[in-house]
Order: C-alpha cells, then sequence, then structure tokens
C-alpha cells in the first residue's frame, strides 16, 4: 500500500496529502534545533528528549504555554508568515526563565482553514528560529485542518515549552528585599500582548501596513507591529550565573500594573521614574492615535519593557555592564519600596 489518501475527506475540506508535504518542507527547518537536545525524527507519535541531568541536585521541570493571539490576523493581512513562530516561542520561553528555567523542547500547535504546505512550513520556520534563540529543541507539533470552523486563510498558533532548574537555584519573590534594584530589559516593539485594542486603534483591516512613517522613523505601521517578540533567554539565564538575581517579570498583557506585581511578595512594591521608561515610538503613537490615557497604556502594553529584572542593589551597575556586553541595552527601571500599591509611578 503507498501513502495513506482519502477523495472523501479531500472533499470535505482535508487533504490529508497536504499535510505530508508541509511536513516534508518543515523538516530542513526543524533540524536546526536538534543540536540543544537528542530525540526522535519528526513524525512519530510523541516528541521524544533525552534528559541530561548532570550538574542538577534537586531538578525540577518548569512548563509554559501561550499562543500568538490576535496578531496573527496582521500577519494575514501582510501575507508575512515567517516571523510570527518566534512570537509563539517568546511567550512561553520568557515565562518559564523568569522562574531561573533553562528551556530543553518545544512544541507547536496550528489550526487551520486549510493547510497550504508552503505558508504551514513558512509559520514553522519561525518557530524553528525562535527555539534557536532559546536555545530549545523543537521536538514536534500538530497542524489541524478545520473547514468550516475557520475561514480558509485563517490560522491559530500556539506552544508549549519545558525548561529545567535546580530546586536552590530558582528565582523566587520570596527572596526580593526593600532596596533593591530592577532592570528593565528592552522591548523590541508592541511583542504579542494588546493587539485586539492596536487593531481597533488603526483600524487594521483598512490601514495601510506598508507605507513607511515619519513618527516610526521610517518604517511602515505593518512592519514595525510585525515585529517579533525578544526572546530573553540567553541574557538572563547568563546574568544569574553573573550577579544576585532575585525575581523577574515578563511584562506582557496587562504592562507594568498586573506583571510586575506578580514578581515581589507581599508588602513590597516598586517606585518607577515615568520619565526613566524609555517609551518606544509606536506606543506614543498608538496613545495618539487611539487617545488612550497613559494609566490604560501601562496597563496593556510593555512600553518598550520587555522583561524587568530585580537585583540585588550592589549588582545593579554590574548587571547592566553585563547585560550592555552581551547586546542588550539594559538600563535603571526603578527600586523596590515597601507598601503593597504594586507598581508606582511617579
Amino acid at each position: 500500500m503507498g501513502k495513506s489518501f482519502s477523495e472523501s475527506y479531500k472533499e470535505a475540506g482535508v487533504d490529508i496529502t497536504a499535510g505530508y508535504k508541509a511536513v516534508e518542507l518543515m523538516k530542513e527547518h526543524i533540524a536546526k534545533t536538534m543540536v540543544f537536545g537528542r530525540m526522535s525524527d519528526i513524525g512519530g507519535f510523541g516528541g521524544s528528549y533525552e534528559l541530561d541531568l548532570t550538574g542538577y541536585e534537586h531538578p525540577v521541570l518548569v512548563s509554559g504555554t501561550d499562543g500568538v493571539g490576535t496578531k496573527i490576523r496582521l500577519a494575514i493581512l501582510m501575507d508575512r508568515h515567517d516571523t510570527i513562530g518566534i512570537d509563539c516561542v517568546a511567550m512561553c520561553v520568557n515565562d518559564i526563565i523568569c522562574v531561573g528555567a533553562k528551556p530543553l523542547f518545544f512544541l507547536d500547535y496550528i489550526a487551520c482553514g486549510a493547510n497550504k504546505p508552503e505558508k504551514i512550513a513558512m509559520i514553522v520556520k519561525g518557530v524553528a528560529d525562535g527555539c534557536v534563540q532559546a536555545e530549545s529543541a523543537l521536538v514536534g507539533g500538530e497542524t489541524a485542518e478545520h473547514p468550516g470552523l475557520m475561514p480558509i486563510e485563517d490560522y491559530d498558533l500556539a506552544g508549549f515549552s519545558v525548561g529545567i532548574v535546580d530546586r536552590d537555584k530558582a528565582l523566587d519573590k520570596k527572596n526580593v528585599r526593600e532596596g533593591d534594584a530592577v532592570i528593565a530589559l528592552p522591548s523590541t516593539g508592541v511583542h504579542s500582548n494588546g493587539f485586539s485594542l492596536v487593531r481597533k486603534v488603526f483600524d487594521i483591516e483598512t490601514a495601510d501596513l506598508f507605507m513607511p512613517r515619519v513618527e516610526l522613523e521610517g518604517k511602515s505601521l505593518g512592519e514595525t507591529l510585525l515585529t517579533p517578540t525578544a526572546i530573553y533567554v540567553k541574557p538572563l539565564l547568563a546574568l544569574i550565573e553573573h550577579a544576585q538575581v532575585r525575581s523577574a517579570a515578563h511584562i506582557t498583557g496587562g504592562g507594568f500594573y498586573e506583571n510586575i506585581p506578580r514578581a515581589l511578595p507581599d508588602g513590597l512594591s516598586v517606585r518607577i521614574k515615568r520619565k526613566d521608561v524609555r517609551v518606544l515610538p509606536i506606543f506614543d503613537l498608538i496613545a495618539k492615535t487611539g487617545n488612550i490615557p497613559e494609566r490604560d497604556m501601562f496597563n496593556t502594553f510593555n512600553m518598550g519593557v520587555g522583561m524587568a529584572v530585580i537585583v540585588a542593589p550592589e549588582d545593579a551597575e554590574k548587571a547592566i555592564r553585563f547585560l550592555q556586553e552581551m547586546g542588550t541595552d539594559a538600563y535603571l527601571l526603578g527600586e523596590v519600596v515597601s507598601g503593597n500599591q504594586g507598581v508606582i509611578m511617579e
């Protein structure tokens, strides 16, 4: 018997042969991640990863899952699908490194109205590129056609990451002290949060996504918004080995006011001077175009800060210098103070 084929299934809207072609096209991209862990070839019923516990006294597995959200609509409108996968990886690995965990492996899930192999392969290319940045193995995934449930051109993308950390070396907000320094790791833009508001503000379905804009330093709106989420795995894990990192917060949906308090114990807050926040031009444009109050902006978007890292005050300068030497333009964002206000913006 040859490779399976069902004419009846194809007439119902699912072309299983397209799935085979998509798998063949994506194999070269997945191969780039195999250096980060021994595993089985793609196509089996489960992805495998050989776990090396050398150097771990009390190994703890840390997992995270997330999707890209409505940013995908922008990718569809621009017909650019090779970077959206980086966002998917970033949204997962940037969460688990806040515990100090090193990402080990990743799986993706793509639901689509129709399986167009070249497009699916481009999506997976982005996932693989993100995994390379995170030094994580892409051990498998799933592509599902949903005719009748989703329009033919539509798709959704989600992912799942597993990492490892030694229990005694895990970042714990209980270690945060009054007087600790808060360091900002810059974002690359809107990342992958708040796009329901972004799409409304710019009326994205009818906006000119390709015209260069002075407000965006000559870049187009589409290019700026589609810029993939920064992946902070390498700089943060390296910093943990060189400084007293107490805690970290991935600034995603909910902005400063929701995410930074998640890295703090009861009784402590973070004081930030508004003038010290290096806000990117895209956020000024969103606020101006949508007439959005500043409080709402900081409670929705990252505002130019993708990760907030809390370190011992005596290590602040050393940590900033180390991060800058790694190519991350880190800077002092604020300090930890007493109180239960969460984030105090001055």
